[in-house]
């Protein structure tokens, strides 16, 4: 199995809204163990680990009208999960909207920390990081799935969304295992 050129790791969405909160996600649940171990094996590696986090301005983001009130910037529920020990080596880019790269800092970090590939984690795989993938792809970047570290609301979406990011972006997705010998 090759290396992947320069990675990155992106986590996007694992917050306390996301996981435990408004927009609670039982699958999300499911899998965060397998995030923090993908996490913890980039941090030894010193690959960057890049969390993508919604943080809504409350009673103007358009994400809101169809979601309802969720990961209010500055409250709680936009916090990253503890689970996932933020670390101070580790970036957070706030989002406002559903891809991680959409008017925020994300491409020039990735950019400036000279990555090439972005593998890709969290919820959810048939929004957010469909999304992201999008916006990775359009921008140059390879694309690549941890598929035990990131979950929809459903089987049928978390399967969507891997099928159409490997159609899509030609993301392939790939165990935690595997990925790890691949940083």
């Amino acid at each position: 199995m090759e290396k992947l050129n320069k990675p990155a790791i992106l986590v996007v969405d694992m917050l306390n809204d996301f996981v435990y909160g408004a927009l609670t996600c039982d699958r999300g649940k499911a899998i965060v163990p397998a995030t923090a171990q993908l996490l913890d094996a980039a941090r030894k590696k010193g690959v960057p680990v890049i969390f993508c986090n919604d943080a809504h301005l409350k009673g103007i983001d358009r994400e809101l009208k169809l979601w309802g009130d969720h990961a209010i910037a500055g409250t709680e529920g936009a916090k990253v999960i503890p689970e996932l020990n933020l670390s101070e080596s580790d970036y957070v880019i706030p989002k406002r909207r559903y891809s991680g790269f959409f008017q925020t800092d994300l491409d020039i970090t990735l950019k400036e920390l000279g990555v090439q590939t972005v593998v890709m984690t969290g919820l959810h795989t048939h929004m957010c990081v469909r999304h992201t993938s999008a916006d990775a792809y359009s921008l140059g970047y390879d694309v690549v799935v941890a598929k035990e570290a990131t979950d929809s609301f459903t089987e049928e979406d978390y399967t969507g969304g891997l099928a159409y990011l490997k159609q899509c972006y030609g993301a392939d997705a790939y165990t935690n295992d595997e990925i790890i010998a691949m940083l």
